[in-house]
């Protein structure tokens, strides 16, 4: 037997995301993956205070180690995200890998990734399968499910009028970018059945991934529906992230779009609506009572300015909360720890009236988180499941030593992946001592920055038409999606 996964891990004091809270003292025994013993120690292990807690999970992600170092800074979605285009994969695996590693950084166990923006340099199933090389490298559980859109690759409408008003030379660079013919929904699902049968396995879900109802057809969303039901297969979608996609919706679907998704079938357990900024109170409703999983992405919302979601009020309604880093931590960073924070300050109330309790808010996001992902069980610390732990450098943490502080509660006022010094994913080491195990990061992170100065020639084209068109684009989004923005 692999010996890194038969192993005794002790620490001054453990959360096992029940709502018993933290415990003083704990030794957790590993054996082939799984918790085999938690035990109370009968002295204190020598080398520091350390802090045992379930792994974090990125709920929602896109393998996409930066934006701004693009210029894509302080811009709505709707045009931050043609900006990016100057961030294609020059390497897939090399991307995800950095991607990954900063998420298991901050201690994460799973990560979604949401591919929305496939490299064009290979067959995307065998871009897919370096993706999944890359998670198995680093250590993570990975969900991943190959974004698809069949409408709407510009604006949300009719581009023509838009586009007649470039310069043939701009419209050019933009539709060889942008437009492309789209796969049939038939097409797309027997594609997703060839990715699960290449890269499928028990630390990979693959899911199945509409890039949001203004970028997808009801054809397209009515065969993913049924094909999900047939086959169980997961959905990982975005939803009203922006207040010109709840324009466009209101004006699509009068009576209603997430009524709409209801009625095709969409919504159910297996799916994951991401973002939701835009949720009416109705919705959030008819979201919970089907068991769907809302990913909040706060500091990438902040950054694009798409505002602050209803997610206490979503929480309040039985809703399934979970947090994702969107590739736009606050830092840029990949920090789950401070991503959750931001979101527990955020949502967490006002005044004397609380949403959640530290315990609560932890125990659930990682619940929703794994279930989004795929990931076993709910991530509770206990005897069986899966060993998916981080471990937090308690001394660090409480750097003042001054009274007694419960940890968790200095985690939610402070912690960030500085903090983590070891994370166990399925029994594995995948970080020691605050550096990753499975791959050279700091050595990625410089090679993947030379790759995207080398290719930048490839779309100096399109950085000569974004000076022309960007103001285009922008009044289009204010002047058709009427929402008074």
């Amino acid at each position: 037997m692999d010996q890194s996964l038969e192993r005794i891990v002790e620490a001054a004091a453990l959360f096992s995301g029940t709502n018993e809270g933290v415990r003083a003292g704990a030794r957790v025994s590993i054996k082939g993956g799984l918790i085999a013993a938690i035990e109370t120690p009968t002295s204190v292990a020598e080398g520091g205070r350390h802090f045992i807690l379930p792994s974090p999970i990125n709920a929602h992600d896109h393998a996409r180690p930066t934006a701004s170092s693009f210029g894509a800074t302080h811009q709505p979605l709707e045009t931050w995200i043609l900006r990016t285009a100057l961030g294609t994969p020059p390497d897939p695996y090399l991307q995800a890998a950095v991607s990954l590693a900063r998420s298991a950084r901050s201690g994460c166990a799973a990560v979604m990734v949401h591919y929305t923006r496939p490299s064009g340099r290979m067959r995307i199933v065998d871009e897919a399968a370096e993706i999944a090389r890359a998670a198995k490298d680093v250590g993570v559980r990975l969900a991943f499910a190959l974004s698809i859109r069949d409408q709407n690759p510009l604006v949300y409408g009719d581009a023509e009028p838009l586009l007649a008003g470039f310069a043939k030379s701009d419209r050019d660079v933009l539709e060889r970018l942008f437009v492309h013919r789209p796969l049939s929904p038939r097409a797309y699902i027997d594609l997703i059945e060839e990715i699960a049968a290449r890269i499928a396995e028990p630390m990979v879900d693959v899911q199945l991934g509409p890039a949001g109802v203004q970028w997808c057809s009801q054809p397209l969303l009515e065969a993913i529906a049924a094909h999900s039901a047939a086959t169980g297969r997961r959905i990982h979608m975005h939803l009203l992230e922006t207040v010109y996609q709840r324009a466009w919706a209101d004006q699509t679907f009068p009576q209603g779009i997430v009524r709409r998704l209801d009625e095709i079938g969409l919504l159910s357990d297996r799916l994951t609506l991401a973002h939701c900024v835009h949720a009416r109170p109705d919705e959030l409703d008819l979201i919970a009572s089907r068991g769907v999983r809302i990913v909040t992405n706060a500091s990438s919302n902040l950054h694009l300015h798409s505002g602050v979601g209803p997610i206490a009020a979503a929480y309040r309604r039985g809703g399934a909360i979970a947090v994702g880093i969107d590739g736009l931590a606050l830092d840029e960073d990949d920090d789950i720890i401070r991503e959750m924070r931001v979101v527990h300050l955020m949502h967490g109330g006002t005044g004397f009236k609380r949403t959640w309790s530290s315990v609560d808010f932890y125990a659930h996001v990682v619940a929703s988180g794994r279930r989004a992902t795929g990931a076993p069980g709910t991530g509770s610390l206990e005897v069986g499941a899966a060993a998916d732990f981080m471990v937090v450098d308690l001394d660090r943490l409480d750097r003042d030593a001054i009274l007694p502080v419960d940890p968790l509660d200095l985690l939610f006022a402070r912690g960030n992946m500085s903090h983590v010094v070891e994370s166990v994913v399925a029994g594995r080491s995948i970080l020691k001592d605050g550096v990753v195990t499975g791959v050279d990061l700091p050595a990625m992170e410089a090679e993947l920055r030379q790759l995207y100065r080398a290719q930048l020639p490839r779309y100096a084209d399109f950085q000569d038409t974004w000076r022309r068109t960007d103001e285009a684009f922008s009044g289009w989004f204010q002047q058709h999606c009427g929402c008074g923005c």
